[in-house]
């Protein structure tokens, strides 16, 4: 009996050690951006509120995108997002947002079929080639860009830029524990 609790504490810490290095791994690839000048900045949706408005997390992801344009850095944003329970098109509420921003509508691409990163990915991939666009940077959350970049290389672009913005929640601690199992998969796809 005591053998076998030595190897099960063992096998338990040797899983706790993975996942430390793999959480850690993921925080430091998302918390280092890699901004350059790009075609296109993508923005990976997050929850609308029933009004239309978007939700504080995806507010920042929203500002950060704008001041790439703002900056030069893009001419053009996707927008991607589906249609959560709120009923509210995720690409369409962004683009709104955006225009009272002051972008223009014409340097917006909305992707309301953005169901998931890898679809997101995908459909980023097709705008992208439909408009000529070669190179991209990521906007999204710091803990979801090391799966999204993974999403876009197996989409075809495998050298896209990121940029996350500052915001935090605790509720990021849960989601840096449910990338790990996401990038896994992602990577097993």
């Amino acid at each position: 009996m005591a053998r076998f609790l030595k190897l099960l504490l063992g096998t338990a810490a040797s899983v706790a050690a993975v996942i430390l290095v793999a959480a850690g791994f993921i925080v430091a690839d998302g918390l280092t951006d890699d901004v350059r000048r790009s075609d296109v900045a993508v923005v990976l949706g997050s929850k609308v509120n029933p009004d239309g408005s978007p939700s504080p997390r995806l507010v920042a992801r929203l500002s950060r995108a704008r001041d790439l344009h703002r900056d030069g850095l893009v001419s053009a944003i996707i927008v991607s997002g589906g249609t959560g329970k709120e009923g509210v098109p995720e690409g369409s509420a962004m683009k709104r947002w955006l225009v009272g921003q002051g972008i223009p509508s014409a340097a917006i691409l909305v992707d309301d079929q953005g169901v998931d990163t890898m679809a997101t990915a995908r459909n980023a991939a097709a705008m992208m080639q439909a408009n000529g666009f070669d190179s991209a940077i990521v906007v999204t959350q710091y803990f979801h860009i090391s799966r999204t970049r993974l999403a876009f290389a197996k989409s075809g672009l495998p050298d896209v830029g990121s940029a996350h913005p500052d915001y935090f929640q605790m509720r990021d601690l849960y989601s840096i524990a449910r990338e790990i199992p996401g990038y896994a998969s992602y990577l097993l796809k």
